[in-house]
């Protein structure tokens, strides 16, 4: 028995379409760039208000936008159709480490939020609703999925077949490269290797790496599969994930006494300090943690959002004034952001492992929202699923 499947109508980007996916941003403007130097970025489409001729609309009111641009890039030739397809995946950041992964659809009931619901798929992270009722909207609007859900399964011998199958592969049917300067190749597949590969990636219990919110909005809009790239754990690593913070509710110096700050310099190596950077200077901190609490619920981030945010700052997660900063951000552009007075707290916070991560997972816990960054991150925008095909 296998949980992964061949995509039943596909659209492979011919090239240009590329993007990184859409909450990968610390700021929406720079969306509007992308689109604006690439107008066949998938980002115009998963995005469809940022994009320079939407700008002043909402989210909502811009789809029928969303629509036109996708209609518009077939049309263009920028996708080329594929039925009952797989799709192998290799990454090759610039240094020469290598990541592989399997394009496929993945059945919606495995997906697992608890020890007690049965499911292959496990998501034990919480999220955002408004992100999830967008990702349901624009699903709806143009009966496609642009960006996949990142999946790692926990079962042996994937790694290795995906590295022997690309090997052999021969010319990729699609290359991209990314902001980092990764190149991204796709090779579609069908017959006993597709089989073989989807038995393998389906075959074991998957971890939602990245796409939660996309992993719920398929739930929420009563999908039977939802698109995935299924890869391995020795295939990414999990990079810092920070916080800013716009606006402070006390001033600083009741905070750093508060918080028991010590100066320090540069970021976090461990699990176990935090370091804040605000009023010209970096502070460690050691958060307290909860001795009669789950380790889960000790981890920095967890600590971050209860005791800092929640206890100390008075914010919910969901605040505004707080910014979710993924690692491709690094602590430079966060302090030149402090410094420059778009905020007023940079919190850094070491990552967590990825031995960690798949350990709390399979222990069905629940990680804090947004705590860990995965990389390399699958594109949007180079393989497509055709929603009413899969019905």
């Amino acid at each position: 028995m296998t949980v992964a499947h061949p995509i039943a109508r596909a659209w492979l980007s011919t090239g240009g379409t590329g993007a990184q996916n859409y909450d990968e941003f610390a700021d929406d403007a720079e969306i509007t760039a992308i689109v604006a130097a690439n107008p066949s970025s998938a980002l115009g489409v998963e995005m469809p208000h940022r994009a320079p001729e939407s700008l002043g609309r909402t989210f909502a009111e811009s789809l029928p936008d969303a629509v036109a641009r996708l209609a518009a890039a077939k049309s263009a030739g920028r996708y080329a159709p594929h039925s009952d397809v797989a799709a192998l995946y290799r990454i090759t950041a610039p240094e020469g480490a290598t990541a592989f992964g399997l394009w496929c659809m993945v059945d919606t009931d495995q997906i697992s939020t608890s020890a007690d619901e049965p499911g292959l798929v496990i998501r034990n992270e919480d999220v955002f609703a408004e992100k999830v009722r967008e990702r349901v909207a624009l699903a709806k609007a143009t009966g496609h999925l642009l960006s996949p859900v990142l999946l790692l399964q926990t079962a042996d011998g994937l790694q290795g077949a995906l590295a022997e199958a690309t090997a052999a592969a021969g010319a990729p049917d699609v290359t991209d490269t990314d902001q980092a300067g990764r190149t991204h190749e796709i090779w579609a597949i069908h017959g006993e290797r597709q089989a073989a590969l989807l038995a393998l990636a389906g075959g074991g219990e998957l971890v939602v790496a990245d796409g939660n919110h996309r992993s719920l909005a398929a739930q929420t809009a009563g999908l039977d599969r939802f698109l995935a790239v299924v890869t391995t754990p020795a295939s990414v690593a999990i990079q810092p994930y920070n916080r800013l913070v716009s606006e402070l509710t006390l001033p600083p110096a009741e905070l750093i006494t508060r918080l028991d700050a010590r100066p320090t310099q540069g970021v976090p190596a461990e699990r176990g300090t935090v370091h804040l950077y605000l009023d010209g200077r970096t502070f460690a901190v050691t958060l307290p943690t909860d001795p009669g609490a789950p380790d889960v619920d000790n981890l920095d981030h967890a600590l971050v959002e209860r005791v800092l945010l929640r206890e100390v700052l008075g914010l919910d997660p969901g605040d505004k004034r707080i910014t979710y900063v993924g690692g491709d951000y690094p602590t430079s552009w966060l302090v030149g952001e402090v410094d420059a007075g778009r905020a007023e707290l940079a919190v850094l916070i070491a990552p967590v492992t990825v031995d960690d991560f798949v350990a709390v997972n399979l222990a069905r816990q629940k990680l804090p929202r947004k705590s860990t960054w995965f990389t390399p991150k699958a594109r949007a925008g180079l393989v497509l699923a055709e929603l009413d095909a899969q019905d």
